[in-house]
């Protein structure tokens, strides 16, 4: 069976968050351009395109960037529109998700806008992470009669268009609000001697409303619920209250609901707390490393050596080729070898605690990337805030917490780097939040970590900065003199060069911009992991080696929902393992796990912990590149057990290169397989079911050529005999058989 169970599962989410009359549709008259007639009611719209308003542009196959749109939804409301509400005085249109920002007009008339177009007077600004929704007098909409809702609609790069709206998915609704819809549950942990859960309900009510406080908890491991409180709770006009629980150490479930006594509805809310699986290392050394790390003759040789353990620890190395030198304290190798061939190197760490050995090919050649590249990029988190001390601080944490000794070694700046012109001789400039990036590149690289840098073949990046068009050979230059290690060339500005080009529908067209600078780059007398992004346009995976690219990206932008990770991980990268190979890595998108959310906007990622746990997973079963987009100087024990889990992340690195494929797909359970380099299998069993399930692999042991091999719990890091597993909706078992 195909994904069609887990596509009903989520509609069935969508359906249970719409109230009964709310209307609702996935449909909408569309028009490129703009013209201020088209917001009125009366505009004849027949001619215009119908298109889906739960899919992004480019998913359609509708690339344009800088430029308006309209969307234009028709509606009859009626009387049956009120009944499922207590408040009759008011409606909430949802519009979603609009990619960047908008105006939006009931009937011609302007009830809301979220971000600023470019025409406004206080200049544009994007908002495409905030959910719009407008509230409107009831009095305004026109019963048993055509309505429309106008959307005006600017896009400014990538993906553009409405979709995966939070409550409605990509669907454009109408309801009627409940005084029930001003009451909100949040809930925090609290890193206490003595954990603690705090449930805040929040009434942003005009009126005192009062109901029961109930908590429940359900044992992951029995399975038993339990009634931990019921509390009568009275919250005033706009006031909120916050209940303390007692955290129980057992990885737990909460089930919290505020039922009012009137109306007898409730609000509910499912708490899943941060548990950790991955054991604590030991203090001795312990390499967590391939080994096997490749790079092209001539180019710079810059590897920390990835070792965890206490500090201070002392490196040393047997049959260190002439060219290479070692930093004894750190553990970072440098330098430069000319001849092609495979360098085997002794490479030994010790501490108080103990001596670890490990073997270390350095392997010089034509292709670079050996294994996917382990890092850090700033755009999750910093946007076009990122800065020169805002990544220093990043690569400080990276190293302080022990990111860096299990491989994480990118320090990759994404966008906003640029000054607003070139310098006179045609160079690039950077802005003021960078000072000095050739001081920035070589302070990297002293601690042995890499440099990325961000740029597109257009004019203009996706935020507006200055791109490499007709400047690409300068560029690559100026990267090589910065020490630049890894280049993200993103399409955004080029998709208006491209529209004019008279075969812009041709795989050529798409492939000369990135292949242009590919023989830049090449004449550069240092490796650049280069990185296509430009969102699976043409099947990018088909042609990316012909350019010579470490990897592209296969999809949009992902965010931290359940909806974006199922679109881009389950369905959108099952065919594409025949792709990846050493040197060449489909790339779904950075890891959304962490605080992320753009500088003041910070918050922890929206993804439930087994939601993570699956992501990190699957991910490592599809070669991906891991890049973290969180803040590192935040980052939790809970981040770091799912980056940090030696065992988990070796099947990532893992130099056979072989990406994962589907192989079952049934009930709602996936289980995705990938042969490793020591003969074994990687299984990722996946949950994809809204409820808990218990799934007996026995069945499918047999079929996968399984049978009579060991069998290893990664996340855990023990041994197993079981074959019968409890996964918790949208969660994981991530097992090795040997």
């Amino acid at each position: 069976m195909k994904r069609s169970i887990t596509i009903l599962a989520l509609m069935l989410v969508m359906t249970a968050t719409a109230g009964a009359q709310d209307i609702v549709t996935t449909k909408a008259k569309f028009h490129w351009g703009d013209n201020a007639e088209w917001k009125n009611p009366n505009y004849n719209d027949a001619d215009w395109q119908t298109i889906p308003v739960d899919k992004d542009w480019y998913a359609q196959g509708m690339n344009r960037e800088k430029t308006y749109a309209w969307y234009r939804i028709h509606f009859t409301p009626t009387p049956e529109l009120m009944k499922s509400s207590d408040q009759k005085k008011s409606v909430d249109i949802m519009v979603g998700y609009v990619d960047d920002a908008d105006e939006t007009y009931l009937n011609g008339q302007l009830i809301g806008g979220t971000g600023r177009l470019p025409d406004n007077p206080a200049g544009y600004e994007s908002m495409w992470s905030k959910q719009r929704c407008y509230t409107i007098d009831v009095t305004k909409l026109k019963m048993n009669k055509d309505n429309v809702i106008a959307v005006r609609m600017w896009n400014e790069g990538g993906e553009g268009g409405m979709s995966y709206g939070e409550n409605y998915d990509g669907m454009v609704a109408v309801r009627m609000p409940s005084r029930m819809d001003k009451i909100t549950i949040t809930t925090t942990e609290q890193a206490t001697a003595a954990p603690m859960l705090a449930v805040n309900v929040s009434n942003a009510f005009s009126g005192t409303q009062s109901g029961t406080l109930e908590v429940k908890a359900l044992n992951m491991d029995t399975r038993e619920t339990m009634v931990l409180m019921t509390k009568a709770l009275s919250i005033g006009a706009k006031k909120e209250k916050t209940i303390l629980l007692p955290q129980n150490e057992q990885a737990m479930r909460y089930y919290i609901s505020f039922t009012d006594n009137k109306l007898n509805r409730s609000v509910q809310v499912v708490h899943n707390p941060k548990y950790i699986l991955t054991p604590k290392a030991p203090e001795k050394p312990r390499f967590n490393m391939a080994g096997l790390y490749g790079v092209r003759p001539g180019s710079p040789v810059i590897y920390r050596l990835p070792v965890s353990g206490v500090r201070p620890m002392k490196f040393s190395v047997a049959n260190l080729p002439a060219g290479l030198t070692l930093d004894a304290e750190n553990g970072v190798i440098q330098g430069k070898l000319q001849n092609v061939g495979d360098y085997i190197l002794k490479v030994k760490a010790e501490n108080a605690k103990g001596v670890a050995e490990a073997q270390l090919t350095i392997r010089v050649g034509n292709t670079i990337a050996l294994t996917p590249p382990m890092g850090w990029n700033s755009w999750n988190c910093w946007g076009l805030s990122v800065s020169q001390e805002k990544v220093m601080a990043s690569a400080k944490a990276l190293l302080d917490k022990g990111l860096a000794d299990y491989g994480y070694a990118y320090m990759n700046v994404d966008d906003a780097w640029e000054a607003p012109e070139r310098n006179a001789d045609g160079t690039i400039a950077v802005n003021e939040k960078f000072p000095d990036m050739k001081g920035l590149g070589d302070w990297l690289h002293e601690r042995g970590l890499k440099f990325g840098i961000y740029s597109s073949p257009g004019d203009l990046t996706c935020g507006g900065y200055l791109g490499s068009i007709d400047h690409e050979l300068q560029d690559a230059e100026t990267y090589n003199s910065w020490g630049i290690d890894y280049l993200k060339y993103d399409w955004c500005g080029y998709g208006r060069k491209h529209a004019t080009e008279p075969d812009n529908q041709t795989v050529a067209s798409y492939v000369r911009p990135y292949l242009l600078m590919e023989r830049c780059l090449r004449q550069q007398p240092r490796d650049i992991f280069y990185s296509l992004c430009q969102y699976g346009m043409q099947d990018v995976w088909k042609w990316g080696y012909a350019v010579d690219a470490n990897s592209w990206r296969t999809t949009g932008d992902i965010t931290d929902t359940w909806a974006s990770l199922y679109d881009i991980g389950f369905i959108r990268q099952a065919e594409l393992y025949p792709y990846a190979a050493p040197g060449h890595w489909n790339d779904p998108d950075m890891l959304i796990v962490g605080k992320v959310g753009w500088s003041a906007n910070l918050r922890d990622s929206r993804l439930t912990p087994d939601e993570q746990y699956t992501h990190i997973s699957l991910w490592c079963l599809l070669a991906s590149n891991m890049l973290i987009g969180c803040d590192l100087a935040q980052i939790d024990d809970f981040t770091l057990n799912l980056l940090c889990n030696n065992e988990v992340n070796a099947i990532n690195q893992d130099i056979l290169g072989q990406q994962a494929k589907r192989v079952v797909d049934e009930d709602g359970v996936q289980i995705w397989m990938r042969q490793l380099s020591d003969g074994g299998y990687a299984v990722g069993v996946f949950n994809l079911n809204i409820d808990d399930v218990d799934v007996d692999i026995s069945k499918y042991i047999a079929r996968l050529g399984l049978s009579g091999k060991a069998m290893r719990d990664l996340w855990r890091q023990k041994d197993i005999n079981e074959t019968k597993f409890f996964i918790p909706t949208h969660g994981v078992r991530l097992l090795k058989f040997k």
